[in-house]
């Protein structure tokens, strides 16, 4: 063990926690109407205590245990064999685990901003939980737990993902989409965000927790993983400059809500990049992904019109596929490793997705009615009102 790694990836399990609880909560939490903050903020917060669970009963085993090519195998349930001792490299393994788990919690909270205003409680934690075991740690195992997808597997010198452009930011997108389609579009659509300061100070969480997302995703306290913490803040800086820049040639005016979206597409495109590319790489990722997602945005919301209520893929699965493929752009990576890559873990999400999202169907309920969805979320769900005077 390394004491200073240690340190680090414990500062950054932390960072990459404080991303979800409270930093996503309240970047969807401000875009919703006031009537459903607290459902998304339910989402979330509930979501972390159960991926959480189920990262210690089976999904850190099926991510990174022994198994084989394709799945890590039931070997490491409830951390079987992991002690005080063991290690992951120059960390204890108890540690990684917990790194890892934060990164099981954001993911298929991610996929919240998809389906809010609209959908079950029950629908959501049902399927979030399957989700996470069934599609994300078996990709998790793939490509950073020794399968099919990392060196020496099919592709030779392996898909590179640093921080999870395909493990996280595509699954999530492609997951979102899926769901945003099956459930249909909100009753009432293009209401303006109830607080864009949430907005803001979600964006900012994010922003400041996605130094550990990156950064620690080096597994070590050294320069890669201060050269991953500096690029990712350039990428982030760009894109959000690029999108303001976009928005008000188009529209004569920049949003706060833009700015800060553009954020999150800058944050989201560096992050399979981070490890591998360099400061004016990372400005070049960032301005293109600034316009990229914007545009993503609008062909998603205008032209398909799919009420992927919160632009969940035109964020975060364009920004991640984007970033991926930048990858072998700048030569870091083989072409055919980062597309082959994307377009297996593209098809097996989409399969397993909608193989989920029927039989969860069966289970309980995916929408809610079409009163409770008009009275709110957080009223109808969870008896709660966020504000005095509901809106």
């Amino acid at each position: 063990m390394n004491g200073a790694d240690t340190a680090w990836i414990m500062m950054a399990t932390a960072l990459v926690l404080f991303m979800t609880l409270p930093g996503l909560a309240l970047f969807y939490g401000g875009l919703v109407r006031a009537r459903n903050v607290l459902s998304v903020f339910m989402h979330c917060y509930a979501i972390a205590c159960l991926m959480s669970v189920l990262w210690l009963v089976v999904g850190y085993s099926i991510a990174f245990g022994d198994g084989g090519a394709y799945w890590g195998g039931l070997g490491k349930a409830f951390l079987s064999g992991v002690t005080t001792e063991s290690t992951s490299g120059t960390l204890p393994e108890v540690l990684f685990f917990a790194f890892q788990m934060t990164f099981a919690i954001i993911t298929p909270a991610l996929i919240v901003g998809a389906y809010v205003e609209r959908i079950g409680f029950a629908y959501v934690l049902t399927f979030s939980g399957l989700w996470m075991l069934l599609c994300y740690a078996p990709v998790v195992h793939w490509i950073w737990g020794g399968g099919f997808l990392s060196e020496g597997g099919i592709f030779g010198t392996g898909v590179m993902d640093f921080a999870g452009g395909i493990v996280v930011h595509e699954t999530a997108g492609i997951a979102a989409l899926v769901l945003a389609v099956m459930l249909g579009a909100r009753k009432v659509q293009n209401k303006p965000p109830h607080s864009p300061g949430f907005v803001m100070i979600g964006a900012a969480m994010l922003w400041v927790g996605w130094f550990g997302f990156n950064g620690g995703s080096q597994l070590a306290a050294d320069g890669g993983a201060a050269m991953a913490i500096t690029v990712t803040h350039l990428s982030a800086a760009a894109a959000s400059l690029t999108w303001a820049l976009w928005e008000k040639i188009k529209y004569g005016t920049a949003s706060l809500v833009g700015l800060v979206t553009g954020t999150i597409a800058g944050l989201a495109s560096i992050t399979p990049a981070s490890g591998f590319v360099g400061p004016i790489e990372a400005l070049i990722i960032g301005a293109v992904a600034g316009i990229l997602c914007q545009e993503a945005v609008n062909l998603i919301r205008n032209v398909l019109k799919i009420d992927d209520t919160l632009d969940v893929f035109a964020v975060h699965g364009v920004g991640g596929i984007f970033g991926t493929i930048m990858i072998a752009a700048f030569g870091k990576g083989e072409w055919v490793a980062q597309l082959g890559g994307l377009v297996i873990v593209g098809i097996f999400t989409l399969v397993v997705t909608v193989i989920i999202a029927k039989v969860v169907g069966f289970i309980t309920p995916m929408r809610v009615s079409a009163e409770a969805e008009t009275n709110g979320l957080d009223l109808e769900a969870h008896g709660e009102r966020a504000y005095e005077f509901n809106s």
